[in-house]
């Protein structure tokens, strides 16, 4: 029975430079590639298929169940060679079974000609299983797939094992190809062992470079976007000038919105690096994801045009408070009160994302466009607020606020109790201000007269 024509299956290649085995050291004789372990070169392919195993020299991809979303199998071998991570030769090949597309493969590792009949052409020295038992296999004459499966089953097994005739079933779709899937893990944290001792920020982080490659590969195959990342590395000395050090240093980089973008990643690391003093030269490094968040990708306007260019403000943000200081940077931070100079407060700037602005007590469009940084006190004249020495016409009924009792009482709450009445007025040049009245029940005696205040101004 021929293989099922509905399966496609992908068998894959890097040679070994493009490779980094286990905590093997960067290469420096190219610093536009980066080698890639073989489990982040699993997750790559995770992107394209959820079905990806590691068998033998080649990663196999089963894509039967995706060829439609990437278009089919040519755009889909396409694609694979289009978005190959690490820029070196990758060689593949594609058939209705893994063990055949890996058969496929190694015959063209070799620069040998594809058979025009497969399975059965195909060379026994191709086959995994076949590969123990060639030098009996070819005294007994045997040079092909097809030649070994016309042999009778019992004696087959009974001198070669189950595992051959198990090989062949799957071949010829007579038996289910099953793999240990690969899987991404849960959570992101890799480390590798320095070439050398590393005692500045740029080669530290040049030898970051393929911890936050693997990084993105990480963050495609899970669709997380990543809010905060830690760079450590270990320190070769336990002791300097007769001072204890610590056995490592590390610090922690984070962005406003989830982002895949390592380049983003690398300048605020560059950042932060030229910033942060080396106790000692480093042997290790470690990158580990703290906080990650399911990604969206950015949606496409139909508009033309309606697409901004340049990066996003909180890039910006990021970067310049990386680069000068988080306190030479504010932005504003909203909080729910209801008195209007506790509403937003500045502080320096964090790379989190700013909540939106409480809906205050009055309706939007009588709120005033300018707030004064502290409320100015208004004369009375005859019970009346004058303002340049000319009395203030009330334009609207009172609209009273009575908050900030618990100030006093709880951690992290400022300000003082109010109890006030807001009014809009208009001064004798028609500009038109935001007044209020304080009530008796504040700190102000409640025998004396009412005091006015100016908080705020409209355009």
């Amino acid at each position: 029975m021929p293989p099922s024509r509905s399966s496609h299956w992908i068998a894959l290649h890097w040679p070994p430079e493009a490779l980094a085995n286990g905590d093997d050291p960067p290469s420096a004789d190219d610093s536009r590639r980066v080698a890639f372990s073989p489990e982040a070169l699993g997750w790559w392919a995770l992107t394209f298929t959820p079905r990806v195993a590691w068998v033998d020299e080649a990663l196999l991809l089963e894509t039967s169940a995706s060829l439609r979303l990437w278009g089919g199998p040519r755009a889909l071998l396409a694609r694979l060679r289009q978005d190959e991570p690490s820029g070196g030769a990758l060689q593949l090949a594609s058939a209705p079974t893994g063990l055949t597309a890996l058969a496929r493969l190694r015959l063209r590792r070799a620069g040998r000609a594809l058979p025009a009949c497969c399975p059965a052409d195909l060379p026994l020295d191709t086959l995994s299983a076949a590969r123990p038992h060639l030098p009996l296999l070819t005294r007994l004459g045997l040079r092909t797939w097809g030649e070994l499966h016309a042999l009778p089953r019992a004696p087959l097994v009974r001198r070669f094992g189950a595992g051959l005739r198990a090989a062949l079933d799957i071949a010829w779709g007579q038996a289910p190809e099953r793999h240990p899937w690969l899987t991404a893990p849960e959570r992101f944290q890799q480390s590798l062992e320095l070439p050398a001792h590393v005692d500045t920020a740029p080669a530290l982080l040049w030898a970051a470079r393929r911890l936050l490659a693997a990084l993105r590969l990480w963050l495609r195959a899970r669709q997380q976007g990543v809010l905060a990342v830690e760079l450590g590395w270990t320190l070769d000395l336990k002791r300097l000038n007769g001072r204890e050090l610590p056995p490592e240093q590390s610090l922690v980089v984070r962005t406003a919105e989830p982002t895949q973008s390592i380049e983003h990643l690398t300048r605020l690391l560059a950042e932060r690096l030229a910033h942060t003093p080396m106790l000692a030269p480093a042997t290790w490094l470690r990158l580990r994801a703290v906080e990650t968040q399911p990604w969206e990708s950015p949606s496409a306007s139909l508009l033309q045009g309606a697409q901004r260019d340049g990066e996003p403000l909180h890039v910006f943000v990021e970067r310049v408070a990386a680069r000068l200081g988080p306190d030479s940077l504010r932005q504003p931070h909203a909080h729910a009160d209801h008195r209007p100079e506790q509403q937003q407060t500045w502080q320096p700037a964090q790379p989190r994302a700013v909540a939106p602005p409480p809906s205050p007590d009055w309706p939007d469009a009588l709120a005033p466009t300018w707030l004064l940084r502290e409320p100015r006190p208004l004369a009375v004249r005859a019970g009346q607020p004058c303002h340049d020495g000319t009395p203030l016409r009330l334009l609207t009924r009172p609209r009273r606020i009575e908050a900030g009792w618990w100030s006093g009482a709880l951690p992290g709450h400022a300000g003082q109790a109010a109890a006030r009445d807001y009014f809009i007025a208009q001064g004798a040049r028609r500009q038109l201000l935001w007044v209020y009245r304080e009530r008796p029940s504040s700190a102000h005696a409640a025998t004396a007269p009412p005091r006015w205040f100016l908080q705020g101004l409209y355009a």
